[in-house]
């Protein structure tokens, strides 16, 4: 057998996202019909139709709602209303705003629409006036008055020459404006209700117009007279006039009288001879199962059209449904070519599907299922359930699937691997209350399992041949086993690897084992206690004998199936974990929970190695591909997330750039070796690591004139290299170690740089603010070294080696002089006065040491600062050649260590009195 070296994951990332794009409101097509502009909330969203994907979202700063909108005719701006009463003009393809401006409407704006030339913009508002705009020179050119309530249509009669507006508002009459005398120059009325739209013929002289008390109206516009009123016989909310010259047989048109289309509340769409009267065709639905309920026409009908668009160009047709879904037919035989989902409510399951995990399905908080394409977002929905979809599984070949839902029936779907359509080839209802959980068999299609809310479990077997089945007919499905098995409601059932275990979780806290070898019953194997609430997920490992579920109690557990003991504990959600199955062949688990996380578990080691957050609610479909490679999630926030395990990727990044890191290393060694301090300083720059530019910087400091040439380097560096110096300097300074080499590349800094490049340095009053405090504790911290060494050196003068003789010269004396010369200076307020003084020190040393016995008795009652006990390096060296003979070595290095003191001090003062 193989051996197969099983790789732990360690992370996934997000491939892709179907999210909500549309949530009701105006949608528009773009002239090139290539986007779809639809609102959603206080956005527009503007959707490419090849892709299904949202490549703009525009929306306001007050993210107030946006109540209207228009695309200009040359599809090159547009502009938005929102409750602000805000108008914007918006270069959409930049997502940049142009200009925006006051409407002066007094209440939100309810319609919007361009003329053909794109120049005149109209926006018809709630408070029943109609403005015209100039969006070239910007002006407000027409205030119309006299439409009753909310004007919810406005359109341009399509000669632009004949200058006229129509318009209507709740008096459901068509209101005709003259924009040359800004009158209304005559109302069509006809319409009972609220018209709906508005369609021209190609020479102007004809309009049809819609509404929603179920009639059509062919208007002759010349007379002003409506020429004919044709009965539809359901709310008509979209009419779209063929045009003349196309072959459109296929439909019903079979001469060259005026026809149209109509689209409303039963969701069809039927085509009419307009000089008859009649209806000449009727589209037909294949992918519908219509039920009798539906076949009626309610209010809320999922299936009614609100919008209907006639796309010229590519000879389509486009409608937008009530439960805002967006639909494109072509026009020669009203066949659907693509449908995408705006708004998809609560997603409850979700399942990879197809060859190649290329489709998903989805179980929404509605009667429909719904099946995506992930590379086009394109969308089929499934209609057959009458209640909501509760849960789904896929078959091993992932062509067919099967369905539960509350109308208590299952159901098997089957997808046609070429051309990808989905039909369902049985059905079973059985259950005497809501189904919420369904399974099915792993090897091979031969049964289902279904757990209920009336705590029973049914087996029901498939017919053979069902995966081969046509579209001719619906198998009724009858189940082989009913057991009740629980005390509450049955939220999940599993299927063993081998089909012959079955495993049940409840919501009475348990789960339980059951064996499905007999033929008329379920055995009872054995029960898994220890969750403190209710079970909502069980799975089987796909290699070993054991059991996960998980609870609303927020932790997995692992069972074993021999004693049915609890293996292992996992807790790390916040609240219930709603899914929990096996990843990484059974050595991995990933659950999600109602705290919107998802979470990869290591079974081995118990411990969550990654936490994946992309939802915003409760997390209830988590399903992984056939090759183990993805996992798609959907939540209660309408999102479905695809999720790429990107574990080989992260450690073949992790590898380059350590061997990256590795030739950089080898590369700035090369550089100080060959003493290029500045390739070398900005390729440790480069790396950022503060350690390796500290290294460079101590290697500049120790060569030949080491200051001076550090100052040359950091000078020369570019400005971002700067900016990431003075950031290491801050770390530096922290240190009392590397304090020197921060404080002489700050005082480069601060001495040669202008505080206003400085202070454009990002972070720059941070780090300056960091590096007072430390820098007063380093100067704290040297001014008391330097005081014991003082007093060192002042006993090593006093000091005579016992019973050695004096190695004075004759007529010499001991230097006894105190030493009161300061080096710098600690008190702020000082500091100037200190700086000025220091010239005159070295001057006044020699008058000192000749005063000095007469002063040393008053010293000796006067407390002495810090700052006036630091001995002059001069006279620390001279004080040297005094001593004795046996003395002179030690004196020697004892006034090194003092000079290098010195000088730490003389940098660190400096760079102190910069920062201050």
């Amino acid at each position: 057998m193989e051996n197969i070296n099983i790789q732990f994951k360690t992370n996934y990332a997000v491939s892709s996202k179907i999210e909500p794009f549309y949530k009701g409101g105006k949608v528009q097509i773009s002239k090139d019909e290539q986007y779809v502009f639809c609102t959603c909330g206080s956005r527009v969203n503007v959707l490419e139709i090849s892709t299904g994907k949202v490549v703009h979202s525009i929306e306001h700063d007050d993210q107030e709602d946006i109540t209207s909108f228009a695309l200009s005719c040359d599809d090159e701006f547009l502009v938005t209303a929102s409750r602000a009463l805000l108008l914007k003009q918006w270069d959409w393809k930049k997502t940049q705003c142009i200009r925006s401006w006051r409407a002066i409407h007094t209440v939100p704006v309810a319609s919007m629409t361009f003329d053909s030339t794109s120049t005149l913009l109209a926006t018809g508002g709630c408070d029943g006036t109609i403005k015209l705009w100039d969006v070239v020179k910007q002006y407000c050119t027409h205030n119309l008055k006299g439409s009753t309530g909310v004007v919810h249509l406005v359109q341009f009669h399509p000669d632009i020459n004949l200058l006229q507006l129509f318009s209507s508002s709740l008096n459901c009459g068509i209101q005709v404006w003259d924009l040359r005398s800004s009158q209304c120059v005559c109302v069509l009325e006809s319409h009972y209700s609220a018209v709906t739209a508005l369609t021209f013929s190609p020479d102007g002289g004809t309009m049809i117009s819609s509404g929603r008390d179920k009639i059509c109206t062919v208007w002759d516009l010349k007379e002003k007279k409506a020429r004919r009123t044709v009965p539809i016989y359901e709310t008509v909310e979209g009419v779209v006039m063929l045009p003349a010259k196309k072959n459109l047989s296929q439909i019903g048109v079979k001469s060259e009288n005026l026809h149209f289309i109509t689209a409303g509340s039963k969701g069809v769409l039927r085509v009419w001879n307009a000089n008859s009267g009649r209806c000449v065709y009727t589209q037909t639905l294949s992918t519908l199962v219509p039920s009798p309920e539906e076949e009626e026409e309610t209010t809320d009908n999922p299936r009614g059209i609100t919008y209907l668009f006639h796309l010229p160009s590519s000879s389509r047709l486009a409608t937008v449904t009530a439960e805002h879904n967006i639909l494109f037919y072509q026009l020669s035989d009203l066949s659907t070519l693509q449908q995408f989902v705006g708004y998809s409510d609560a997603v409850l399951d979700v399942k990879f599907l197809g060859k190649g995990d290329s489709h998903i399905v989805v179980a929404t908080n509605s009667c429909q299922i719904k099946v995506f394409e992930l590379l086009t977002n394109s969308c089929q929905i499934l209609y057959g359930h009458t209640d909501t979809v509760l849960s789904l599984d896929v078959f091993r070949k992932g062509l067919m699937f099967v369905s539960c839902a509350k109308d208590r029936s299952v159901r098997v779907w089957r997808m046609d691997a070429e051309s990808g359509r989905v039909h369902c080839v049985a059905q079973g209802s059985s259950h005497t209350n809501a189904v919420g959980s369904v399974t099915c068999s792993k090897l091979k299609a031969s049964f289902i399992v279904s757990g209920s809310q009336d705590c029973t479990v049914k087996v029901w077997d498939l017919p053979t041949g069902l995966s081969t089945a046509d579209e001719s007919g619906v198998h009724q499905l009858t189940p082989r086993v009913t057991e009740k098995v629980h005390d509450k409601d049955v939220n999940s059932i599993a299927v063993s690897p081998n089909d012959k275990l079955m495993a049940s979780g409840s919501q009475d806290r348990t789960a339980k084992l059951w064996s499905l070898t007999g033929a008329a019953t379920l055995n009872l194997l054995g029960v898994f206690r220890g969750h403190r609430r209710g079970v909502w997920s069980v799975s089987f490992s796909p290699v070993d004998q054991v059991l996960a579920s998980s609870s609303a109690d927020g932790t997995s557990k692992l069972w074993s199936l021999q004693d049915f003991s609890c293996l292992k504990t996992f807790e790390g959600h916040d609240a219930s974990v709603l899914k929990v199955i096996f990843v990484s062949r059974g050595t991995q688990l990933l659950s999600s929970g109602s705290d919107g996380l998802v979470k990869l578990w290591t079974i081995k080691t118990n411990e969550c190695v990654k936490t994946l957050d992309a939802h915003q609610d409760k997390v209830w479909g988590l399903h992984n591909s056939q090759k183990d490679d993805k996992i798609v999630t959907g939540s209660d926030d309408s999102n479905i997330t695809v999720w790429e395990d990107v574990t080989q990727a992260e450690l073949a990044e992790e590898q380059a750039k350590q061997e990256d890191q590795i030739l950089k290393q080898q590369e700035l060694s090369n550089l100080l070796h060959e003493k290029q301090y500045l390739k070398a300083l900005g390729l440790a720059i480069s790396l950022d690591q503060p350690h390796t530019v500290l290294s460079v910087v101590k290697a500049i400091r120790l060569s030949e004139d080491g200051g001076a040439l550090l100052e040359k380097t950091v000078l020369k560096l570019r400005p971002d290299q700067k900016e990431s110096l003075l950031r290491y300097c801050a770390i530096w300074n922290t240190n009392a170690r590397n304090c020197l080499d921060a404080q002489v590349v700050l005082q480069v800094l601060l001495t040669h740089l202008p505080p206003e490049e400085l202070m454009q340095y990002q972070g720059a009053r941070t780090h300056l603010e960091g590096l007072i405090p430390y820098t007063e504790r380093h100067m704290q911290r040297i001014g008391r070294l330097l005081q014991t060494s003082m007093f060192l050196n002042y006993m090593w003068q006093k000091m005579r080696v016992a019973g050695a003789e004096m190695s004075l010269e004759p007529g010499e004396e001991m230097d006894t002089s105190p030493l009161q010369q300061p080096l710098f200076m600690i008190d702020k307020v000082g500091e100037k006065d200190g700086s000025e003084e220091k010239p005159d020190r070295e001057d006044s040393g020699s008058e000192e040491d000749e005063n000095a016995p007469g002063e040393e008795e008053e010293e000796k009652d006067e407390e002495v600062s810090v700052t006036m006990k630091a001995p002059a390096s001069e006279s620390r060296v001279s004080d040297g050649k005094t001593n004795g003979a046996g003395h002179s070595d030690s004196g020697e290095s004892s006034d090194e260590a003092d000079v290098r003191i010195g000088e730490m001090l003389d940098g660190s003062s400096r760079g102190l009195a910069v920062c201050s």
